[in-house]
C-alpha cells in the first residue's frame, strides 16, 4: 500500500476532515506521512507616490514571519495528533508563491507516493475564479491525490 503521504493543510474545516481520512487510511499500516502548509508570500503593489520599498520589503518580511509562526504551530499540532495515534508523522513549512508547485516538487523530493487533501480551502470565491490549489495538484500530480470532500 501506500509508505509516504503528503498531507497539505490550511486550517480550515475541510482540512481537518482530509486531516481525519488520513489517519484512517494509515493507522496501523506503517505508512509515513508529511503534514505541510504553505504560505504564501505577501506582495504589496508598489505605487510611484507610496511609501519606500524599503518600507514594503519590511512589511512583505514581517507578514511571511508571522505566517510561518502560525503555520510551524497548526503543523506541530497535527503532527503530535499523528504521533499519538501511532502514526510516524513530520511537519513541514514551506513559503513560495504557487502552493500546488511547492506540493508538487515536495512529493518529489521526499518520494511520496500519495497526496491527500481537501477538495478546497480558505480561498473561497477566489478559487472559482482561479482554480483552487487542489484542482492544479490534480493537474500536475505524477502520483494519487485521494480529495476529501
Amino acid at each position: 500500500m501506500y509508505r509516504n503521504i503528503l498531507l497539505p493543510v490550511d486550517g480550515s474545516d475541510l482540512s481537518q476532515k482530509a486531516v481525519n481520512e488520513c489517519i484512517a487510511l494509515v493507522k496501523g499500516s506503517g505508512a509515513k506521512v508529511a503534514v505541510v502548509h504553505v504560505v504564501s508570500h505577501f506582495h504589496l503593489h508598489q505605487q510611484s507616490w507610496a511609501p519606500t520599498k524599503a518600507i514594503h520589503e519590511k512589511i512583505e518580511k514581517e507578514h511571511d514571519d508571522e505566517a510561518r509562526v502560525a503555520a510551524r504551530q497548526m503543523v506541530d499540532k497535527l503532527a503530535q495528533r499523528f504521533k499519538s495515534e501511532g502514526i510516524e508523522c513530520e511537519s513541514l513549512v514551506v513559503v513560495g508563491d504557487q502552493p500546488y508547485e511547492e506540493i508538487i516538487n515536495l512529493t518529489a523530493s521526499r518520494n511520496c507516493d500519495l497526496i491527500v487533501m481537501a477538495s478546497h480551502g480558505h480561498m473561497g470565491f477566489n478559487a472559482v475564479l482561479l482554480g483552487s490549489e487542489t484542482v492544479k495538484v490534480l493537474t500536475h500530480s505524477k502520483i494519487p491525490v485521494l480529495v476529501v470532500r
